[in-house]
């Protein structure tokens, strides 16, 4: 230990609670409508929450700078310069009508860990980094991750020619954000510059307040299987054609969602299946539908299990529309394979937990982070933060100001206690 930290180490680290609840609310003011929290990649409104979020990493004793894909990137010095780093983060964007905590409470928190470090003069035999990714939500553009994807060096540049609703391309949208498309690369970091990444984050699940603990240890990021699905029948005349003579897209698709969700019930192994999205044309009161789309996203706490039960279920369906004399076509929009948590990076986040009072327990994320993309060049860990009823991805998203204070103090004990893999014995 230096000589600074030997004289520093001893002095008890400020309540943190009030700054970062206080910030979560700054940034949720900025969004592109007053009523509701949205606040998309690429858009104004991102910007504004980037130059926001540069601001306090500035403040906080960090040097700050926006990479080429948008992420927001700070860093803390180690003993000396050009060390390798502890990097800590989680993402800014949102869903549409979003709750306030998903993301940016694991970005504000390491922020303002990392501005107690510097208050008491902490520096560490390794750097500290802050990332604040730019798109791990996927809504504009349909494809998640690209922020740390970006980062991890695994971007992949056909997502460029993707179009939003408003038919311009991410290509497009990067030049209007002011960044060169033609550079992503140099926002890719090599694996030797990481010791390893920790993510903070709200459980988005009802499990910790269950068990009423405000904080628990991640094992795994659970993978997911996403698929479009199209069912096209025959449109007709919704008095004319008898009953047993109809080819109707939208009751087959009726029946393949339930036959869905019957499988993912009966399972009892932990997969769940969401259909998220539903549209049928020609969409008209007195008209057969013709066609029908849905999405279909499946998850499930192994890769064993998950594509196992995707194929049994791809095979019923299929059963299902053939019955109906329907044409039925999937495709697969997205896979992400599970994501196990480093056992040495996880025991000290069980030592940061133990070590504030709090019983260790261990649960699996259901939801995609961006640790899923991390993980190809860090070993990667996690901390839940438990949110009030497990509501994520609505406007009643909460986490309490106490628990706010204690994943901090969780991360910040992690951090000031952290010991890179060659010397975590």
């Amino acid at each position: 230990m230096s000589e600074t930290n030997a004289a520093t180490a001893g002095r008890q680290a400020l309540p943190l609670g009030d700054e970062i609840v206080g910030r979560i609310n700054r940034l949720a003011a900025i969004s592109e409508a007053p009523d509701n929290l949205t606040r998309i990649f690429l858009t104004p409104e991102h910007r504004g929450a980037a130059d926001l979020i540069l601001a306090w990493m500035v403040e906080a004793g960090m040097s700050a700078h926006l990479d080429a894909i948008g992420n927001v990137c700070g860093r803390y010095e180690g003993e000396r310069p050009g060390l390798p780093c502890l990097m800590l983060g989680s993402h800014y964007d949102t869903v549409r009508d979003a709750g306030k905590w998903d993301g940016p409470l694991g970005l504000i928190t390491a922020i303002s860990c990392v501005a107690d470090l510097n208050r008491r003069g902490r520096r560490f035999p390794f750097a500290i980094e802050v990332t604040g990714f730019a798109d791990e939500e996927g809504v504009r553009f349909a494809s998640t991750l690209l922020g740390s994807r970006a980062v991890a060096g695994t971007f992949n540049e056909r997502v460029l020619a993707s179009k939003d609703n408003a038919e311009i391309s991410m290509r497009e949208a990067l030049v209007q954000f002011g960044l060169d498309p033609e550079h992503i690369g140099a926002a890719a970091r090599a694996r030797s510059e990481l010791l390893a990444y920790v993510e903070l984050h709200i459980e988005q699940g009802p499990v910790l307040e269950a068990k009423g603990l405000p904080v628990g240890v991640v094992s795994a990021i659970a993978g997911a299987t996403r698929m479009a699905a199209r069912v096209t029948g025959m449109a007709g005349h919704a008095g004319t054609v008898p009953m047993e003579l109809r080819r109707d897209a939208l009751a087959g698709a009726a029946e393949l969602i339930c036959k869905i969700e019957e499988l993912c019930l009966t399972d009892g192994r932990g997969l769940v299946g969401t259909v998220g999205y539903i549209h049928a044309t020609p969409g008209a009161t007195n008209v057969i539908p013709g066609q029908v789309h849905f999405t279909i996203d499946l998850r499930a706490p192994t890769d064993v299990h998950r594509n196992r039960a995707v194929a049994d279920i791809v095979r019923q369906i299929e059963a299902i529309a053939k019955r109906r004399k329907l044409d039925l076509r999937l495709d697969v929009t997205h896979e992400n394979r599970t994501v196990p948590c480093a056992p040495w990076l996880k025991a000290q986040v069980a030592e940061a937990v133990a070590g504030e009072g709090y019983p260790v327990f261990e649960l699996a994320s259901g939801a995609g982070h961006d640790g899923m993309a991390m993980v190809d060049i860090a070993d990667v860990a996690m901390v839940f933060v438990r949110c009030r009823g497990g509501i994520s991805h609505h406007p009643d998203e909460d986490v309490e100001l106490a628990d706010a204070d204690a994943g901090a103090r969780v991360l910040l004990r992690l951090i000031e206690n952290f010991r890179p893999r060659k010397a975590a014995g």
